[in-house]
């Protein structure tokens, strides 16, 4: 950035903070969003629920889906974004 832009851009240098601040803050909550192990703990929950008797077959077949389809969509997210 030359000293013209600078100059021109001094009116918005108050708003370059919180600009980067929020940008941090979006990119931190992406990384946890597409983290895959939350999911994979919540599966090793699932299972030790099951077997202990907590939940039947149905609500695990169930909810085991949606964490296989959450997987899925971490893995395809990684992918496209080559992480």
């Amino acid at each position: 950035m030359g000293l013209p832009t600078q100059i021109l851009t001094l009116p918005l240098a108050p708003l370059r903070g919180p600009v980067w601040v929020l940008e941090r803050l979006v990119e931190t909550a992406g990384d946890e969003y597409y983290d895959p192990a939350p999911v994979q703990r919540e599966l090793a929950d699932l299972e030790r629920a099951l077997l202990a008797g907590e939940i039947d077959d149905e609500t695990f077949d169930r909810r085991e889906d949606e964490l296989l389809d959450r997987l899925d969509e971490i893995r395809a997210h990684r992918q496209q974004t080559g992480t």
